[in-house]
């Protein structure tokens, strides 16, 4: 009964998931600092896992944003607190 407790509490409420999908060229996308808070890792990490296993991912999976599409996006998000750390650049999306 206690896993089940613990299970519960780490459900995701759909809504924080929804709030982090953004439309970039045509596909629905998570940054990758944003993927790595629902998995509690760090963006670092999250990046060097997806790279170190890439043959296990299709061609199409990621992409890095480019200069012009970061600075966009950027300047949709309200606050540097939902961007991350000033200086943090996302560069990779999912």
């Amino acid at each position: 009964m206690a896993e089940r407790a613990n299970t519960l509490q780490t459900v995701i409420p759909v809504e924080r998931i929804a709030a982090a999908i953004y439309l970039i060229r045509g596909e629905k996308v998570m940054l990758d600092s944003d993927l790595a808070e629902l998995y509690g890792v760090e963006t670092k990490v999250l990046n060097q896992a997806v790279k170190r296993n890439i043959e296990r991912f299709p061609s199409h999976f990621m992409f890095q944003l480019s200069t012009e599409e970061y600075d966009l996006l950027r300047s949709q998000i309200v606050t540097l607190s939902e961007w991350g750390e000033v200086g943090e650049k996302a560069d990779w999306v999912y």
